[in-house]
């Protein structure tokens, strides 16, 4: 019999916050590695890695690995959707700042809850999940107010990047309803062995010309989106996943995009103005509120997902 998920406990809460905190360096990494490689080609040498870090505890978990003929079509959408979504951010924080990219990516909720209304069953956008998402929506809104005023270079990468959000949002409603059979360790290793050949493409045809060089910089950027992020954040998640609420572990994945503001100033030391702490603020407060337990159902609404590769 299956244990019962538990509530969270305080070395549960301190273990997802330092993967929220793992998960908002994601894009300081991907910054500092454009300084000797282009993005494109950062996204298949990161999912090389991340895939042979998951390959080898599957082995060691025994893991079975063989797909059914019925997966392949979902995995095939799937690895669609994920390849883009990973090469907008790529390409999003090659335009922008890293905290911008921090607050814009992780506004995907909204698109979540937005698209879960419609495609799925019993999760209704009720009163007060609307006003979350129209609170939260008002960050991302802010923060663009600023490009568009003063027609600012960054605008494109703000672009880039919120279409990576609505991907990573569409990517959770569609895990939600066609591969929730499918074991997560599988989905990851797919979606690496999909977008990793349509990369090197991509990088061969249109990034030739652009510099790159092997430094330990580059090294310890690749290292930590690859090994760290999409290896040793996803299984740690999983693990978690499996022992406690979802519910509960959501709520403290909401400090990701504080964390990259901070981390944005921290390492790459970006400019925290009034306007970016405000817009956090409003994605953080809304989203909380858009991703409360839905009354009807008795069972959170779908928002942030703590198994999720961005």
């Amino acid at each position: 019999m299956t244990a019962e998920p538990r509530n969270v406990d305080l070395q549960a809460a301190a273990l997802v916050t330092f993967l929220a905190f793992l998960w908002a360096g994601n894009p300081i990494a991907i910054k500092i590695g454009l300084a000797d490689a282009p993005p494109i080609r950062q996204a298949w040498m990161r999912f090389v890695l991340g895939g042979l870090t998951v390959l080898v505890w599957a082995w060691r978990t025994r893991t079975p690995l063989r797909i059914h003929r019925h997966e392949v079509r979902p995995l095939l959408i799937l690895g669609v959707i994920f390849t883009v979504q990973i090469a907008l951010l790529n390409l999003g924080v090659k335009f922008t700042s890293a905290g911008h990219v921090s607050v814009l990516l992780n506004a995907y909720p909204i698109y979540t809850v937005l698209l879960a209304h419609f495609f799925v069953p019993g999760d209704r956008l009720s009163g007060g999940r609307a006003v979350g998402v129209l609170i939260a929506y008002a960050g991302v809104v802010l923060l663009f107010s600023r490009e568009f005023s003063i027609q600012s270079a960054s605008l494109l990468g703000d672009l880039l990047t919120s279409g990576s959000a609505f991907l990573l949002g569409a990517r959770t409603v569609y895990l939600n309803r066609a591969v929730q059979r499918i074991d997560p360790v599988k989905l990851l290793l797919a979606q690496a062995a999909f977008s990793v050949p349509c990369y090197l493409v991509w990088s061969a045809l249109f990034e030739a010309g652009e510099p790159f060089r092997w430094t330990f910089r580059l090294a310890l950027a690749l290292g930590f989106q690859g090994i760290v992020v999409a290896g040793f954040n996803f299984i740690v998640s999983l693990l978690l996943l499996k022992i406690y609420k979802p519910s509960g572990l959501a709520a403290y994945f909401l400090t990701t995009p504080l964390f990259g503001v901070f981390l944005s100033w921290l390492i790459l030391d970006e400019v925290i103005t009034f306007r970016l702490l405000v817009s956090a603020a409003l994605v953080v407060g809304g989203i909380a509120l858009a991703s409360r337990p839905s009354a009807a159902l008795g069972r959170p609404a779908m928002g942030k997902q703590p198994v999720e590769e961005a």
